[in-house]
């Protein structure tokens, strides 16, 4: 692979133009397809496993008015006073008028009459593409209304499918936060603005692709935004780690293009592999075992793969734009190229000049035990709240009060009580219940406590089942709601089915609270087995698999501390605690694996490097946490800055989502990178490397970054040893242009190792 990837990156930044023309004409290609044959993203809410889908595809069946879309009309007088008759009338027929609509309930006035709520039945299911996100013909019915003075909020599937749209905020704010952080981190804004400029056209290429793959499968309306914010903050990632290799390069006077060749070859491996275990996390998501987390996932990989190729190939191209303004104007005055001073700026200039950092990694080396300690039981006192979890999908109730669902569901709840925003519907299938055995089922429902109120049953014209309703006590999010379901459920007699909106969801809820531990394994342990394969050990990976996991628990236990703790719920524009939506945690897990991963795999590949070279473990950690500690700290910084952009937006979903992944970033770079992970290490010392001799066998070899010999090709000469060395030293300046004649370092091993013998095999 590096020999590809050192071809790729000299190639890249020799002919720049040639570079740039192939992604112009990839661009035009992929643009002009999405825009011929592309799709447009759809959303599927069918669950085949779902218990209460029975139902819903009975009513399709049999009473297609109340088994597909519909809306809620709700009309109230401000002052208290009757809703008058007339405008109830002109509302219905206008409703009635509307496309696929094929039935209008007649108005239903609230006790005290100043309240009326118009349903409407559709008969196709609200994924149509003419309802989906649509609400121009229900504000134009309802229009009259309003501008008589009434105050008229919409309801239901169609409006709660349109009444938050993504306002575009988190893109910007992560763009410019990502600047500014750059610009503060590397002092030069040619640095700033090449990893952003990278990253959003390795993003356009992958909203395309977007585009494209809804043509062929149903993609959720939610899955462009969810790639966005994952591609936008790994492509900057990508391009960062490339870009800071290339000025270590350059900083040691080596020619800008040989220097592109380098970091392909060394950070480009990094790039491939973090990626990889990126799309390894995101194929987790198909075991959720809904339709919506594959297309999640597929948008995401797609967006992943292109943000990664556009930073393995423009990077180089950008690089050689800039030249040597990719160091600081500081570095770049004090010092020459193939001077002893460049040698020295180098040092200065590269990974290893932020001496905080280096200094920081001595001294959590030096007590190890302490901070250790510490750092696990501030995590650990992070995720205790997470054990008081309660999901349930997002429903009208959990948005803000700006949005009309969010109105209408308050209007409901208090002129018609909480149960009637959610009741629980009941199919009979009259083949196997008589109309004595409907009626008991009725009476038997209406006699429970938790339910107020039992609609008396109809049947479908054709005979076949008849339906009732029964309103609960209290609204759908509440926490009596999935033992409600469960004992309705268990009381129906044989050809009855429960289903409806509320069953619906807490059976999604249940679903994906059990499909978590399935996605959870086979990520964890697919990830452990790439980590192992590279860094050669088993501890490694496991320790790498356990500090993750122990940093999404804290994320989740600030989520639920946040959100159904109400601890912070006014800063997010919220007035109240809420349960975490049920898709949030299976997806926050298979992204945050990966992404974690990413800086796992920047951080060791540089220890692991050093290692080799010097056998001295402590020292080797210190080391690698001073050559990456900036690039890890700026990255997690920009990725925190776009997931708190997405926090920004309406849509409470996506405000959880976007707390939950910068939480968990932000520890992970902090807490885990920079205490526990060099602590544990000091710890283990030798130990790190341990792998069975069997295992080692058994294992296919794979290098995250060229710990081994740089491959020279077109007379290049080889910079690296086979011992796995790096190379130091600088062109010679009595051949203007030539390449750099490298001489490596030999190593320092703290103890001999024979030529085949394999890497620390057996107890250190």
């Amino acid at each position: 692979m590096s020999r590809f990837l050192y071809r790729l990156g000299r190639g890249a930044a020799a002919h720049p133009w040639r570079t740039i023309c192939a992604w112009v004409l990839l661009a035009g290609v992929v643009a002009g397809l999405a825009g011929a044959v592309g799709g447009t993203p759809q959303d599927d809410y069918d669950v085949p496993g779902a218990r209460a889908q029975v139902g819903i595809d009975q009513l399709r069946a049999h009473l297609p008015a109340a088994g597909n879309a519909g809306a809620r009309v709700v009309v109230h007088d401000r002052d208290g006073r009757p809703v008058p008759s007339d405008a109830l009338t002109t509302l219905t027929g206008r409703l009635q008028a509307m496309p696929h609509v094929v039935a209008v309930e007649p108005a239903l006035p609230s006790a005290d009459r100043d309240t009326a709520v118009v349903t409407v039945h559709y008969g196709v299911p609200v994924t149509h593409p003419d309802l989906m996100g649509n609400l121009a013909p229900l504000d134009a019915a309802a229009a009259p209304l309003r501008t008589a003075g009434l105050q008229v909020e919409l309801g239901g599937d169609v409006p709660e499918s349109a009444a938050a749209p993504m306002a575009g905020r988190g893109e910007l704010v992560g763009v410019v936060a990502a600047l500014l952080i750059l610009v503060l981190a590397f002092g030069s804004v040619v640095s700033a603005g090449l990893p952003i400029a990278t990253a959003l056209v390795g993003l356009g290429v992958g909203s395309a692709g977007v585009t494209l793959l809804a043509a062929a499968m149903d993609v959720s309306t939610a899955a462009p935004m969810v790639a966005t914010m994952v591609g936008l903050g790994v492509g900057i990632d990508y391009a960062l780690l490339l870009l800071t290799r290339h000025a270590e390069y350059v900083a040691q006077g080596v020619p800008v293009v040989e220097a592109a060749g380098r970091a392909a070859a060394t950070a480009g491996r990094s790039v491939v592999f973090a990626a990889s275990t990126v799309l390894v996390s995101l194929l987790g998501l198909r075991l959720a075992g809904l339709p919506v987390y594959s297309s999640f996932g597929f948008a995401t990989a797609i967006a992943v793969v292109s943000v990664a190729a556009a930073s393995l190939t423009l990077v180089p191209v950008l690089c050689r734009f800039a030249g040597r303004r990719v160091l600081p104007r500081s570095v770049r005055r004090g010092a020459r190229p193939g001077t002893g001073t460049a040698r020295k700026a180098g040092v200065e200039a590269g990974a290893p000049r932020t001496p905080l950092t280096t200094r920081w990694a001595a001294r959590v080396a030096r007590k190890p035990v302490l901070w250790a300690s510490a750092a696990a039981v501030a995590m650990l006192a992070l995720a205790v709240p997470a054990l008081d979890m309660r999901t349930w999908p997002q429903d009208p109730s959990s948005q803000s009060t700006s949005v009309t669902t969010r109105r209408a569901y308050d209007l409901v709840s208090a002129e018609y009580g909480p149960g009637s925003n959610g009741p629980l519907t009941v199919v009979a299938d009259r083949t196997r219940l008589s109309d004595d055995a409907v009626a008991r089922l009725a009476a038997t429902l209406a006699a429970r406590p938790d339910v107020v109120a039992v609609t008396p049953a109809t049947t479908s014209p054709d005979g076949a089942i008849s339906v009732l309703d029964a309103v609960p006590a209290f609204g759908p999010t509440d926490a009596r709601t999935g033992r409600l379901v469960r004992d309705v459920r268990a009381s129906l007699p044989a050809g009855a089915e429960l289903t409806g909106g509320t069953a619906f969801f807490s059976d999604i809820s249940d679903m994906l609270a059990g499909r978590l531990w399935l996605v959870i394994a086979f990520v964890v342990g697919v990830s452990v087995l790439l980590l192992a394969m590279v860094f050669r050990s088993v501890v490694i990976p496991l320790k790498a698999a356990l500090m993750n996991l122990l940093s999404i628990a804290a994320a989740y236990g600030v989520m639920t501390a946040v959100f159904q703790w109400g601890w912070a719920t006014d800063l997010l524009g919220l007035d109240h605690a809420q349960p975490v939506s049920s898709w949030v945690p299976i997806l926050m897990f298979a992204i945050l694996f990966g992404l974690s991963m990413d800086y796992e795999v920047f951080l060791l590949s540089r220890i692991r490097e050093d290692w080799l070279a010097t056998r001295d473990s402590r020292a080797s950690v210190v080391r690698g946490l001073s050559a990456t500690g900036r690039v890890i700290t700026s990255a997690a910084a920009i990725m925190v800055a776009v997931f708190l952009g997405f926090a920004s937006e309406v849509d409470v979903v996506v405000k959880q989502l976007g707390i939950g992944m910068a939480v968990a970033i932000l520890l992970d770079a902090t807490v885990v990178r920079m205490v526990l992970v060099p602590a544990t290490m000091s710890l283990l010392g030798d130990w790190n490397w341990w792998l069975p001799r069997w295992l080692d066998r058994l294992l296919p070899t794979v290098h995250a970054e060229a710990v081994g010999q740089i491959p020279a090709t077109d007379g290049a000469p080889a910079t690296g040893t086979t011992d796995g060395a790096p190379a130091t030293g600088t062109a010679d300046p009595a051949t203007p242009g030539a390449r750099p004649a490298l001489r490596p370092t030999p190593p320092a091993p703290s103890h001999p190792v024979a030529d085949d013998e394999p890497e620390l095999v057996g107890a250190p």
